[in-house]
């Protein structure tokens, strides 16, 4: 009975519902991401769901109801060992993403569901859910009566999350004040994660889940979610466990869905996890590539990395090493904004592909070269684009039978979603290949620090250096990175300034296009030189 809940909702058709992708198949084109370059591989989560609710599936992996076994519609625990087996074969590192948030929506209120809490006293399709009541009505003596429907006592594990208590229900966030901690995420029952039986419980699964499967780290859901004092506890006392385990560089970065560094920043220095997803530098790769802003957008965003400095002081943890803002995680689209791709598509400006292809190709190139660890969203190397977020962004790489999938115009190829789309010669493969490259060669852009060096309140030069100090094992290295995001072609005054400033030679080591005379750089274009 437990299982039976995780089982069903296939229909490849429906964009909404599982697909049939698997562990195994992930195993088998690990070839195919090892050419793109990739390092590592952040999976879906893989855990134990309900696989059906409410007329759609939990095919996203954020429903989950079982912390102890993965999902049977990605396979087996022994499965995963040999994914994670195979990727580390090739040094690619494999990343979990973990929820402590929520789990699946089992728990239901009386006042909303009726007593058996099967039915819906609210109009849902009036978008009706059930209303929030903050700690002020509670203190008034307004609350909800939680009621499990019968037969669904015991359908999670470990058992203690069977127990109503350890969960708020407080009724459905609204994602604003109180209510965006406390309430259940779209009906999912949210955690009380203030109480130190639920905190110590959940450092317990993961820690178990490390001892398992020995993965190189998580990516965390739903932070903002979550009151900071969880994370002060739970952070380091699962990069000290990894560490017992002999993970020692085991790396944890949150989602925090914020474009304000100032409220990003908060989350790796005050709540201790080393990373977070920069979400506000895929805010200024819109403003500056899809709105055509100046790239002072850009300088603004950087001049803002300050806020991340860290220096874990207080803590006698070997395991957290000081955060900075070279420890971010970069991205340009994902699976719940939608792709950059997309974004560039529903630009007033009106793109022609060649120049959807150029602005995404130079966004890319940001994400690769600027400070920061670059993430590739899959389907972004085969020029997927997709009709928006969510659903309409998740589409099949193997042949597709999701018709709204179908119908778009894939860039830079003639594919559609219909054909198999792991071509390695696609423009965006073998261009991000490139790039993977050129990051793995040159260590300054890596870990290189950043500095600013131009910057223009309109369309045209973006310029930074990315210095990195001899040690003894590697010279130091110093490099100019220069980004044209106008659509003409600029003049260079700032490589004979910079390399001037340095007395040094600037010497080019890539270019994406040659631009038609000497001393510019081409439109939409980007360069990158050693200064000697």
């Amino acid at each position: 009975k437990k299982r039976a809940v995780s089982r069903g909702g296939l229909d490849k058709t429906n964009k909404g519902m599982y697909h049939g992708g698997d562990l195994a198949g992930l195993t088998e084109k690990l070839p195919y991401l090892d050419n793109l370059g990739v390092s590592a591989i952040w999976l879906t989560p893989v855990l134990r769901n309900r696989a059906m609710q409410a007329g759609t599936s939990g095919y996203h992996g954020y429903w989950i109801l079982d912390f102890t076994e993965i999902d049977p519609h990605l396979g087996s625990n022994a499965e995963l060992k040999n994914f994670i087996d195979q990727a580390h074969k090739r040094n690619i590192k494999v990343f979990f993403d973990i929820i402590t948030n929520h789990t699946a929506d089992v728990i239901k209120y009386q006042e909303c569901h009726g007593e058996d809490g099967l039915g819906w006293i609210v109009d849902v399709s009036a978008g009706n859910d059930c209303p929030f009541i903050s700690m002020a009505q509670l203190a008034e003596g307004k609350h909800y009566t939680p009621v499990i429907p019968a037969g669904d006592e015991t359908l999670k594990y470990p058992k203690w999350l069977n127990d109503m208590d350890v969960y708020h229900n407080q009724g459905d966030s609204f994602w604003r004040g109180e209510s965006s901690v406390r309430g259940d995420f779209a009906g999912l029952d949210d955690l009380y994660t203030q109480k130190a039986s639920v905190v110590n419980g959940m450092v317990d699964i993961y820690k178990d889940i490390i001892d398992e499967f020995k993965p190189d780290g998580f990516r965390i859901d739903t932070v903002k979610h979550v009151n900071i004092e969880f994370w002060q506890q739970f952070s380091p006392a699962l990069m000290q466990h990894a560490k017992t385990q002999g993970i020692d560089n085991f790396f944890m970065f949150g989602e925090v869905y914020s474009f304000e560094p100032e409220l990003l920043s908060r989350f790796t220095t005050e709540a201790k996890i080393p990373s977070v997803l920069d979400f506000a530098f895929q805010g200024a790769m819109t403003k500056a590539l899809v709105e055509q802003q100046g790239t002072d957008v850009l300088a603004q965003l950087f001049a803002k990395d300050h806020f991340y400095q860290t220096e874990h002081k207080d803590l006698d943890l070997k395991s957290m090493r000081n955060t900075n803002a070279n420890q971010l995680v970069n991205f340009t689209g994902n699976h719940d904004m939608g792709r950059f791709a997309y974004t560039l598509k529903q630009s007033p400006h009106n793109y022609s592909e060649q120049a959807q292809i150029q602005r995404n190709l130079l966004a890319h190139a940001m994400m690769f070269f600027s400070r920061g660890v670059p993430v590739i969203y899959y389907g972004d190397e085969q020029g997927f684009v997709g009709d928006g977020g969510d659903q309409a962004s998740r589409q099949d790489m193997m042949p597709s039978l999701v018709a709204s999938y179908n119908d778009d115009d894939l860039l830079a190829t003639d594919n559609t979603t219909a054909d198999d789309n792991f071509d390695i010669n696609h423009l965006f493969y073998q261009t991000f290949a490139k790039y993977a490259q050129l990051y793995q060669q040159y260590p300054a852009l890596r870990f290189g620090e950043q500095t600013v060096v131009y910057s223009q309140d309109k369309a045209g030069i973006f310029a930074i250096t990315r210095k990195v100090k001899a040690t003894s094992e590697a010279k130091a290295q110093n490099l100019l990175i220069v980004f044209n995001t106008a659509d003409n072609a600029e003049r260079l005054d700032v490589i004979t300034e910079q390399a001037d400033a340095n007395k040094t030679k600037a010497k080019l080591v890539y270019r994406s296009v040659k631009a038609k005379k000497d001393g510019e750089i081409a439109p939409l274009s980007f360069a990158i030189y050693q200064l000697k």
